[in-house]
C-alpha cells in the first residue's frame, strides 16, 4: 500500500502523530491506536490554540475544525462528565439534545478547572481522543462525516487531523443527531429601554432558577461555575 500523503490544511506542516508523541498529551499518545489509519499532528503557537485565533493565524477554515467541550450532567443526585464534539461553525445543544440523551435533570458546560483536572488535558486542547473510558463521547453527524477534521491534541501547542469516521468509531462514541446547532448571530448593541417598558427577560441559568441553592452542595462547582467561551475547544 502506498504511503498516505500529509494533508494540506492551512499553512501548517502535518507530520504522522505517532512520530511526535512529544506534541501530544500522554493520554492522547496512548490512545492513538484506537483511531486506526493515519493521524496527523501539527505544531502551533500555544497562544493561538483557541479555535478562532487558530483559524485566523493558520488559515484552517472553521468548517474543517471541531471543538470538544466537556459537559457536567446531573442525574439521580450524582454528576457525571461527558464530551461533545461539534464543528467549530456550531455549538453543542447542551440543555436540549445532550441533556435528554444523558437522561439528566441538568446539564451545563463543566468549569475549566474541572474539565482540565478530570480529562488530564490542557484547556484549549481538550480532545475526544484519550478521555477517561467512562465518559460518553457524543459526536455530531457532520463531524463523523468529515474526511479530515482538526481537533485538539490534549495540549495547546499542537493540533491533530483525523478522519471523522475514526472519531465516530471511538469505543465510547455515539453519533447524536442534532448535537451541533448553528451559532446564532451576535445580538445588536443594547439600548436603554423606553420609559415604562419592561426589562429584557433573564434567560440565564439564574433566571430559570436552575442553579443549586445550597452552598454546601458537592456539585455546586460543576453546575454553577462557568468556563470561558465554550468554543475554545
Amino acid at each position: 500500500m502506498p504511503p498516505v500523503s500529509a494533508p494540506e490544511l492551512g499553512s501548517l506542516t502535518w507530520l504522522p502523530a505517532a512520530d511526535r508523541p512529544d506534541l501530544l498529551a500522554p493520554a492522547v499518545a496512548a490512545a492513538l491506536p484506537q483511531l486506526g489509519g493515519a493521524v496527523w499532528v501539527a505544531e502551533i503557537d500555544d497562544d493561538l490554540a483557541d479555535t478562532a485565533a487558530f483559524s485566523d493565524a493558520y488559515g484552517v477554515p472553521l468548517e474543517a475544525s471541531a471543538n470538544c467541550v466537556v459537559v457536567a450532567a446531573r442525574r439521580a443526585g450524582r454528576t457525571g462528565l461527558a464530551a461533545c464534539v461539534v464543528l467549530a461553525t456550531t455549538r453543542a445543544d447542551v440543555n436540549g439534545v445532550v441533556r435528554r440523551h444523558l437522561d439528566a435533570r441538568k446539564a451545563s458546560f463543566a468549569p475549566q478547572d474541572v474539565a482540565v483536572a478530570e480529562s488530564g488535558m490542557a484547556f484549549g486542547g481538550i480532545t475526544p481522543v484519550g478521555l477517561p473510558a467512562e465518559w460518553p463521547v457524543l459526536v455530531d453527524p457532520a463531524v463523523a462525516a468529515a474526511d479530515l477534521v482538526v481537533i485538539g491534541s490534549g495540549t495547546r501547542g499542537s493540533k491533530l487531523a483525523v478522519r471523522g469516521a475514526a472519531l465516530a468509531a471511538l469505543p465510547a462514541a455515539t453519533v447524536l443527531d442534532g448535537l451541533g446547532r448553528p451559532i446564532p448571530p451576535e445580538p445588536a448593541a443594547a439600548t436603554a429601554p423606553a420609559s415604562g417598558s419592561l426589562p429584557a427577560p433573564d434567560d440565564s441559568d439564574v433566571g430559570w432558577g436552575e442553579r443549586p441553592g445550597d452552598p454546601t452542595d458537592d456539585d455546586r462547582r460543576y453546575l454553577e461555575d462557568r468556563p470561558p467561551h465554550w468554543g475554545s475547544d
